[in-house]
Order: C-alpha cells, then structure tokens, then sequence
C-alpha cells in the first residue's frame, strides 16, 4: 500500500479515452445540468430558515459571501475539468496532485455531498408536493411524510403527533434513480426542461414579488447578535452563508460529466462558470424580494417562497410557486444522484473499490448497478433524517472538498507548470489560496455536532480504506489491472 501514489495526468486522459461512458453532452446541456443542480433547496428551502434563524435581510450577504467562495473554488474547478476531463470530480484532481490516501478521503467525503445531498432535497420536494396537494384538498397523512420522531405541529404550533416515514421522499428518489439507468441523454433533455420551468418561476416571483416590498422589512439589515454563536450579526452572516452553501454545490457536478462531455476542455469551463454565475445573481434577487415582502423571522417554514407569496395576496401564483419548486427540488435530485454513481465509477477504475462498481450497462451505456445502489440510499436516508442535519453535513462535506480542490490547483501549477491548461485559474496564486480560506472559514462556522459527525465519518472512511481500498489498490496495479498501462504511472 502507497499512500502518496499518484496518477500522472496522461494516465488520466488514458482513462478517458478508454471510457465505455457515451459522449453527448454539449455546453448547453452541461450549463442546465449545473442549474439544475444549483437551483432547489437552497432557494426554496434552506434561504427562509437561514434568514429567520442567523442572517435577517443580510442573507442577501450571505448569499455574496458563499457565492465569492464557490467563484474561487470554481475558477479551480474550470481549470482541472478542462485539463483532466475524466469523471470523478474533486476525487481525480486530488488524485492527480496529493495522491491516493488524499483521492479516498475525498471520495469518501463526496458521498456527503452528493448522496446526501440528494436526500435532503428530496426532504424538501415532499414538503412542497404535500403543500401542494393540499391545496388541491388532499390531505396527504402528515406522519407518513416526515422523518421518524419528527414533531408535527397544526397551524397554531400545537404539536399533533410525530413523523414515522418519509414516503413522497423516497418516491421520488426511486424514480429518479430509475431515469438516471435509462441514460444520461435523456435524463439530460429532462433536467433541461425541468431548468426552464424553475427559473421561470423564479423570474416570476421576482418580477411580481417586487412591487410588494416594504423596505421596512429590511430594517435592521443586519440585525444585532444575540450573543449566541452564529445568531445574527456579522457572526450570523456568515453562519448563513455556511448554510446556504448547501445552495451552491451543484456547480461541481458538472465536472463529474467529464467523461460524457462531447468537448470536455472548451465546454467543461463554461458550464461550470456560466451556471455558477447564472444562479448566484438569481439567488441575490430573489432573497432581497423575499425579505422586503414579509418580516425575515415569518420565514422560518418549509416552504418560504410560498409564505412570502400568501403575503402579497397573489394567491393565483401560489400554485406556480409551488409547482416551480417541485420542478427545480425534482432535477438537483436528478443531478445529485448522477453524480454519485461517477464518483464510485472512478474510485472502481483505480481499484479502490470492487469491479462492480464500474460495471456499464450494455444498452444503455450507464454505470447503473451503482445509480440503483446510490438511490436505494438516497431515498432510505430521505425516509428517515430531516432536511436540517443532513443540510449541514452536505454543506461541511462540499466546503472541505472545495478547499482540497483549490489547494490541488495550486500545487500541480508548481509540480508540473509546463501541463497543458485550455483554462488557466487567473490570479495565480492568490485564488486558490483565497478560495480554500473562504472554504475553510465557512466551515468553522458550522455547528460543533456537525464537526464530529464528519470526524466519524471520516474515520469509517480510513478504516475501509486501510482494510480494503488500499491494498485491492495496489494488488491491482501490480496486476496491471487499472485502466492505464502502468508505465505512464507516476509514483512519488
């Protein structure tokens, strides 16, 4: 076992080009996948409850904080995805500069963001699909659709009974999962469309939303901390953006494409940083509407855009909002759970876990035993955990990603600075350094028990690692069993 090996990039672009993975995915498609993963919990969800709770109106500076974070952490990101165009995300470009034990840790930790991720908004997707319904006056059985020991209260905040099952979630998690095995062509062209609708909405409840402003609403902008960590305040702010940033993560799923991109270097770049761009100006629009419409502490709901809407007595775009939402939560579920399965895809190929793991669908082209495993997960964990622990295990899983990535930037331009780069990360060196200090900061300002629940996890990781991915890592190299042939391996 040899913690520090590291596949040089040509091996990377070998196993590229031994892919098995059908390329089909244009600028335009890679841009709407990265919308529409960006696009949906955070903004239907996660704004309302990280304005009431943390930031007030200064969510607004929450939102630029992460987003100046996540514009770091994508310049790096643009600047691997076009020079190693292979799947894997984070966990290839750590593997390409830090080595093995570094790549694991990474991958290990991507779970987090991508399975889990994909749980907690199927979380939030039930909440509005049950909103939904009852407005259509089916009253669908509240314990049958929240987590287990969740506390369900009625309108006057009177607790009513408790949570068993999270049902609508785990439904769409397994549909989801069963167009993802169908392909990634068509899942493409569906979360296309799905991108279409949601941003409309979005445009809707901004342009409409607009002339119910009550500039009093923003007053205090930033309100005074309570002298509890992270409770409004400049402290508040930036707890805010460490939740928000559940908002972002969908940006770097794109580089997990890689392999089904029809130009990998030109189109890479762009997808990342135009949807990345897109959704930030978005997110800032939308949560100054939403908090001149109603006191930020009314929006502390499931469903926030939707109280704020009720507020304006636009009841005929209540129905949009919600229908919106369903539509924008559906694709980052979409999204996320594609990811996942790429991910497992890499770390099979470099022999960390077993062949199966990269196993390809002889029709349809995709990885699917591990996109049926993936949504089995997904939609067990959707069924059981609420969408406020699994938001900040997300979030604490993506920041500490991101930063590893920025680093990895930085040291192959000094490692190998003669590579050939289609994007070049501007501003050597001090963006990458920058973006792994913003991501390192947001993550301090997480909660403690989140802290220890990704020690834990990352110690689970290790021991499978020392136990298994390690040595079946190295038995297969020596095996010549990875995907390149071993004389274009560097060792360091």
């Amino acid at each position: 076992m040899d913690l520090f090996w590291r596949k040089s990039v040509d091996q990377l672009r070998a196993d590229a080009a031994a892919s098995n993975l059908k390329r089909v995915l244009g600028p335009l498609q890679l841009t709407t996948l990265g919308i529409g993963a960006i696009i949906g919990a955070g903004i239907f969800v996660l704004t309302g409850q990280a304005a009431a709770v943390h930031a007030g109106p200064a969510i607004i500076l929450s939102f630029v904080l992460a987003g100046v974070a996540c514009g770091f952490a994508g310049l790096c990101y643009a600047e691997f995805a076009s020079m190693i165009p292979v799947a894997g995300s984070a966990y290839t470009y750590a593997y390409a500069t830090m080595g093995e034990l570094l790549a694991w840790i990474i991958g290990w930790d991507l779970i987090l963001e991508y399975s889990l991720g994909a749980s907690t908004v199927a979380v939030g997707w039930s909440g509005y699909v049950t909103s939904f319904l009852r407005d259509l006056g089916f009253n669908f059985p509240m314990q049958w659709a929240s987590p287990m020991g969740l506390d369900i209260t009625d309108a006057a905040g009177n607790v009513i009974g408790q949570g068993i099952f999270n049902i609508p979630a785990v439904v769409i998690a397994l549909l989801v999962t069963a167009l993802l095995v169908i392909g990634i062509k068509e899942s493409a062209s569906a979360n296309a469309t799905i991108v279409l609708i949601k941003v409309a909405v979005v445009l809707l409840f901004i342009a409409f939303g607009a002339a119910y402003v009550n500039p009093e609403n923003w007053r205090p902008f930033i309100p005074e901390a309570t002298g509890v960590k992270g409770e409004f305040g400049f402290g508040g702010i930036v707890t805010g953006a460490s939740v928000v940033f559940f908002a972002y993560i969908g940006f770097d799923a794109v580089s997990v494409a890689a392999q089904e991109a029809k130009n990998p270097q030109k189109d890479m770049p762009t997808g990342i940083l135009m949807s990345l761009l897109i959704c930030t100006v978005l997110y800032i629009i939308m949560a100054a509407v939403m908090t001149g419409i109603v006191p930020y502490p009314q929006l502390n709901d499931p469903a926030p855009v939707a109280v704020a809407i009720n507020a304006t007595g636009l009841n005929w775009l209540r129905p949009f909002i919600k229908i919106g939402a369903i539509a924008g939560l559906s694709s980052v579920i979409l999204v996320m759970v594609m990811a996942q399965p790429r991910i497992f895809y890499s770390m099979s190929r470099d022999g960390l876990l077993p062949p199966v793991f990269k196993t390809i669908h002889p029709k349809f082209r995709t990885p699917h035993i591990t996109t049926i495993v993936t949504g089995v997960a997904v939609a067990l964990v959707a069924g059981i955990f609420n969408i406020n622990e699994l938001g900040h295990m997300v979030s604490i899983g993506t920041l500490l990603a991101f930063a590893i990535v920025c680093i990895g930037v930085l040291v192959l331009r000094y490692k190998q600075p003669n590579l050939d780069r289609p994007f070049r990360t501007p501003g050597m060196p001090f963006v990458p350094i920058l973006g792994a200090l913003a991501c390192v900061y947001l993550m301090i300002a997480l909660p403690g028990i989140t802290w220890l629940r990704l020690l834990i996890w990352l110690v689970i990781g290790l021991a499978i690692y020392f136990l298994y991915g390690g040595r079946a890592a190295a038995a297969a190299r020596a095996a010549g069993l990875t995907t390149a042939p071993p004389d274009i391996v560097d060792k360091h």
